[in-house]
């Protein structure tokens, strides 16, 4: 069974949705008990960092993720449910991250001809050999819809980039631990193909 965590977050039906068409068993849930049974979890995720981690102290979800990653079952975070998963964004200043991975979220920089928010496809450039891009072929197009992008600290986690007037951590890997600032849910063929790989870790 898959978990995915319950915090209120805008992409959970559609995270559902995608993993039901693949066969998976999945269930939406904050309870603790049911989210450490499960054989993987996923932290979606769309909106403000600050609001988010508001969230998950309320629910009582910060220690219960903490628990789940020590635990080496593979765990997803997609878009906010990345961002989550480092130490600070500069979307909200004093707000503490989950710190489960090292690094910091940056806005995206205004540059002429580039909008704010990146909203749209783009295509990622594969680095170190990530798991969840077996099967696919360089360069998919993904789907992106956010302001504020990963700049990790260790470049060996980092698993795939792309450009928006920055170069973007878009996909990182850290043992059990997977993140995708692009919604995989949202990316036709390839975002299935990555969805399906994690199911079959």
């Amino acid at each position: 069974m898959i978990g995915i965590i319950d915090y209120d977050a805008g992409n959970i039906r559609s995270v559902e949705k995608a993993m039901k068409y693949l066969g998976q068993d999945v269930c939406i849930t904050r309870d603790r008990d049911t989210l450490l049974r499960a054989d993987k979890v996923i932290l979606p995720g769309v909106g403000s960092f600050g609001d988010a981690m508001n969230h998950l102290q309320e629910y009582g979800l910060v220690d219960v993720i903490h628990e789940l990653t020590e635990l080496e079952k593979p765990f997803l975070g997609i878009c906010l449910g990345l961002q989550l998963l480092f130490e600070r964004s500069e979307e909200s200043p004093g707000v503490e991250g989950l710190g489960i991975l090292k690094g910091e979220i940056l806005k995206i920089p205004e540059t002429e001809g580039l909008k704010i928010p990146h909203m749209g496809w783009n295509s990622l450039t594969f680095q170190n050999q990530g798991r969840l891009f077996k099967g696919l072929e360089e360069h998919p197009y993904v789907y992106f819809v956010h302001s504020y992008y990963l700049k990790a600290e260790e470049e060996s986690i980092v698993k795939a980039t792309t450009q928006y007037g920055v170069t973007i951590h878009a996909s990182v890997e850290k043992g059990n631990v997977f993140a995708c600032q692009f919604h995989p849910e949202k990316s036709s063929r390839a975002g299935l193909q990555m969805l399906k790989n994690f199911a079959e870790l």
